[in-house]
């Protein structure tokens, strides 16, 4: 065993020994809180030490049991939201501490543990924080917790299908948005491979979900590398606090009034079992699965992808369509390059035959050929009489008869190609021990399977896609020690455009194509037909032998080459994949030490400490990986001290972590933020926050071919520049590309509008922000509660991309699309105001947000992918009669544009209505709820290229909810 090991085990059983030996010392107690006018034992209730951050909750009984190294006499106090808080004397062990609570509108007594990784009241929070708590997630008219989020202030949702949707905060909105962190019981649930997070893909069910608590912003210090636009933690119900069977069957239907679709149904049954012993032993299992059709992507607009925007045209309008939600047509060639490749092979063949060569002949060869006018009139006479050459030399003769013109194949709708059959099915375990009652070992796993559609730089068909998460570890009142893996698995996933284009390819090579369409058009052409005619003659006999969607030739190809491998694909041996094989696997071990009791709470202090180890592997499918493997390696560790001055109205917080990845340098990342009390509930915030984001797994490795062919997207790392010589034959800029295409158009190709772009010769580079925050959160009385803030945040080094044009010998160009970080600062600012006001029994809520990017560099592509302003409105009662509730939610964002490697586009301006109404059964403890999302079911979408989205309305009934 090695010294390092040794090392690490004897500290882990050292720290064991120590937690142990403390809780001998620990003062017990325990007891049961009920509802003063209902007898009924209330689950969830805040028990803690007054002045420092021990403390428990009650379980679904309302009983509750817990140790504490404060010394006796302390104050205990009891608080649940809605209700009055009680605080106890305890002067040693006690047993049947009870207390009955009474209800009074409170607001902001809820306890969170994100904002400084220890227990402190939302209302006292350093930072911005967003919570929803497993009473709201009851609650919610949406159909499940994570669709709700979208109600949550300066929250805004990438929605790519029925069960895949991406979480962000203020500003530079992504689909699978790499720059928000997620985590599912302290695991980071973002996909190791495929960069995108998979909260409501894989993970915990609405049953099991406790809370959840989102920070908008940037989050490093605390949480690591990545976060800089905010950081979610979804934290789920503890087997010994929440133990019974309970389980949730959803039905209903959607795509109604959908023009793509009939009307379809949407079933969802949710299970949970946990059983505890003796307070020692406890499990649980929960259980998940989904069923529906998705929602379909219908964006036939024409794109122009060298400038990225729309233009105007169909597929009837526009020879060189290229459709956002059809794949195939990017691929794309110019008629008159079409007709001068044609004409040289021509001349090749014959100069061959000609001189009586046994290959073909060299540039020289033919040159000298040329330079007999015996042999020029020859080949001329040859090339304009062969029926295979007559219409390309008369085209390239006669611009009247083949125009300098772009044309595309004929592509595939989305629905032809995706498997819309959407499926869900998600299970999670887990087995907890209580060595003593602060010290507990947790196995845990969570694995999930389905069908989907993802938009990353194309859209992704995921078929069988599969994640799984597998956690030990062991935590005590001041510590923990925990290591995950996530094991990613593709499954039958592909690539819609190269599948689409492949099929083309199958029933037709473009080499075949394309020949065919120049000379038909210039044919039609010298008959006196239009362009447009001419177009529409030409696409008939190309597209002859095409198979047509549905068909017995469609099916079989579609079926061979979705599951054939991208990295299998062989183009002279008619071989085509469009699959991806990703096995990617992640490794992470943290710890962390709160050594805040040992010190008597004089000040708060935490360290800790992180690694992990990245194993890309998709065959290279994705990455630049064939027939090889990649490792990162991550390592950091973080401090945080905290102290209370003048009598506890003042807070200020020390934070900072240093981070290192095998491929970048180490970062160094502080945060400072003070909370100020300026009356009894009622606390002003200040915060500086700096944060920074490693280049993902793919900004790094990536080596893929998109666009149906028509674009390979590369790393960022010197490696990847150096396999394709872009550091030697540089590329050129997309701008001076355009303008050398428009000079070509013309009729007068001008090289010399040609750009050189040049890359840092170090590569892509971790990204960076710091961000300064003011805001107040306050109760005015009991029943009043205001949250707003406001912040600026300057960006550095912020990762964008480029489109660059190289060209190649035969004098083609061949696009990449390649990460790099913008010159210069990118800014932004923005704030939002919350308000919640209670008029007896009802809920009034409201929020506003608004963000706005102010600066930009020069050569940045602005993805900042956000409305100015968004708004929600709540209004509900969770009793309105005897049993009976309901909760209405309102929202309302602006028009903005989308900028996406994808597809670019403006997005409308665009409000929904969700609305609930629940009836609750007391005496078999359960509720039966009616309600819907989009109930209005205006068509909507929330980023450019993604499916536009209608109503969802269903029928629950839960158990034990």
């Amino acid at each position: 065993m090695s010294k390092t090991s040794t090392r690490t085990i004897l500290t882990f059983l050292l720290l064991c020994m120590t937690a142990v030996f403390a809780q001998a010392q620990n003062v017990i107690i325990s007891g049961t809180i009920t509802d003063k006018t209902t007898k009924e034992p209330i689950p969830g209730v805040g028990i803690t030490v007054k002045g420092t951050t021990s403390g428990t909750a009650t379980d679904i009984n309302g009983k509750y049991n817990f140790s504490t190294s404060q010394k006796a006499p302390f104050i205990l106090v009891i608080s649940y939201v809605g209700y009055a808080p009680i605080e106890k004397q305890v002067t040693g062990n006690t047993s049947g501490l009870d207390a009955a609570l009474e209800q009074i509108g409170i607001l902001g007594q809820e306890v969170v543990i994100s904002a400084s990784r220890t227990p402190e009241r939302i209302l006292e929070s350093p930072v911005s924080i967003e919570r929803m708590g497993a009473s709201a997630i009851k609650e919610v008219a949406a159909p499940s917790f994570y669709d709700a989020l979208m109600n949550l202030k300066g929250v805004e949702m990438s929605t790519q299908s029925l069960t895949f949707k991406s979480i962000n905060t203020r500003g530079f909105n992504s689909n699978g948005n790499t720059r928000f962190n997620q985590y599912v019981d302290g695991m980071d649930n973002q996909a190791p491979g495929l960069n995108f997070s998979v909260g409501n893909i894989v993970g915990i069910n609405d049953l099991d979900v406790d809370n959840v608590e989102l920070l908008p912003g940037a989050s490093s210090a605390l949480y690591g590398a990545g976060g800089i636009s905010g950081t979610m933690l979804i934290s789920s119900k503890n087997p010994y606090d929440y133990q019974g069977a309970s389980f949730q069957f959803k039905s209903g239907i959607n795509h109604v009034n959908d023009e793509t679709s009939k009307v379809e149904p949407f079933n969802q049954l949710d299970v949970r079992l946990a059983k505890a012993w003796n307070n020692k032993l406890a499990v649980k299992g929960s259980f998940s699965f989904l069923q529906a059709q998705d929602w379909h992507a219908n964006n036939y607009s024409d794109f122009d992808r060298a400038a990225r925007k729309f233009k105007e045209g169909t597929r009837a309008s526009d020879p060189n369509y290229d459709g956002i939600n059809v794949y195939g047509d990017e691929v794309s060639q110019n008629m008159r390059n079409v007709a001068q490749a044609a004409v040289n092979a021509g001349t090749s063949g014959f100069v061959q035959q000609a001189l009586g060569l046994p290959a073909p002949p060299t540039a020289a060869q033919i040159a000298g050929f040329k330079s007999n006018p015996n042999g020029l009139a020859a080949l001329n006479n040859f090339l304009s009489t062969d029926p295979r050459f007559r219409p390309f030399t008369a085209g390239l003769a006669n611009k009247a008869l083949l125009p300098d013109q772009a044309v595309s194949r004929t592509g595939y709708e989305e629905q032809n190609l995706v498997d819309y059959k959407t499926q869900s099915l998600k299970a999670s375990g887990a087995v907890h021990y209580r060595f003593t009652p602060t010290i507990e070992a947790i196995a845990q796993a969570n694995w999930g399977t389905g069908t989907s559609v993802y938009t990353g730089s194309d859209r992704y068909s995921l078929r069988n896609f599969s994640i799984g998460q597998y956690k030990l570890e062991l935590k005590g009142q001041d510590f923990f020690l925990k290591g995950y893996t996530t094991q990613e698995r593709s499954g039958d996933s592909y690539i819609s455009s190269i599948l689409g284009s492949y099929i083309n390819e199958t029933s037709k090579s473009s080499t075949s194509w394309f020949p065919e369409y120049v000379g038909n058009f210039v044919g039609a052409k010298a008959l006196g037909r239009t362009d447009e005619q001419a177009h529409a003659a030409a696409r008939a006999v190309a597209d002859q032998g095409r198979f047509q969607p549905g068909s017995a030739q469609f099916e079989a190809a579609k079926d061979k080459i979705m599951n054939t491998t991208i990295a299998s694909t062989d183009f002279k041996k008619g071989v085509y994949g469009a699959k991806f094989d990703d096995k990617t696997n992640l490794y992470h071990y943290e710890g962390m030490y709160n050594f805040s009791n040992a010190l008597n709470n004089v000040v708060e202090l935490q360290v800790g400490t992180s690694y992990r180890m990245y194993q890309l592997r998709s065959g290279g499918t994705i990455f630049d990986d064939f027939n090889k493997g990649i490792d990162i390696n991550e390592y950091g560790a973080f401090a945080q001290i905290g102290k209370k001055f003048f009598n506890e109205k003042v807070k200020l917080t020390f934070s900072g972590r240093y981070d290192k990845s095998s491929n970048f340098d180490g970062r160094f990342t502080p945060r400072i933020t003070g909370v100020f009390t300026v009356a009894p509930n009622n606390n002003i915030r200040v915060s500086y926050q700096t944060g920074y984001r490693n280049p993902t797994t793919q900004n790094q490795y990536i080596d893929l071919s998109v666009g149906g062919g028509s674009q390979r997207l590369i790393g960022g790392l010197p490696g990847s520049l150096e396999k394709y010589s872009l550091l030697t034959n540089k590329p050129y800029t997309d701008v001076s590309y355009r303008a050398f295409l428009a000079s070509a158009s013309a009729g007068t190709p001008n090289p010399a509008l040609l750009q050189a772009y040049n890359f840092d010769v170090k590569g892509v580079r971790p990204e960076s922000v710091q961000s300064y925050e003011l805001g107040y959160k306050g109760l005015l009385g009991p029943k009043f509660m205001i949250d707003a803030y406001a912040y600026y945040s300057i960006y550095k080094d912020f990762i964008t991309a480029v489109d660059v044009y190289q060209g190649n010998a035969d004098g083609s160009f061949t696009k990449f699309g390649v990460p790099v970080n913008a010159k210069g600062e990118v800014k932004t600012y923005g704030g939002a105001l919350g308000l919640d006001y209670l008029i007896g029994k009802y809920n009034l809520s409201g929020n506003v947000s608004y963000n706005k990017l102010d600066r930009l560099p020069q050569d940045y592509i602005n993805d900042f992918n956000t409305p100015e302003f968004r708004y929600n409105l709540g209004f509900g009662n969770r009793e309105i009669i005897k049993n009976v509730g309901f909760n209405v939610n309102w929202r309302w964002q602006g028009d903005f544009y989308w900028n996406s490697s994808f597809a670019s586009g403006e997005v409308p301006a665009f409000s929904t209505l969700d609305a609930q109404v629940n009836l609750k059964i007391p005496s078999v403890n359960s509720m039966i709820k009616i309600g819907g999302s989009n109930v209005l079911n205006k068509y909507y979408f929330t980023s450019y290229g993604n499916p536009s989205v209608g109503a969802l309305y269903y029928v629950s009934y839960v158990f034990n909810p």
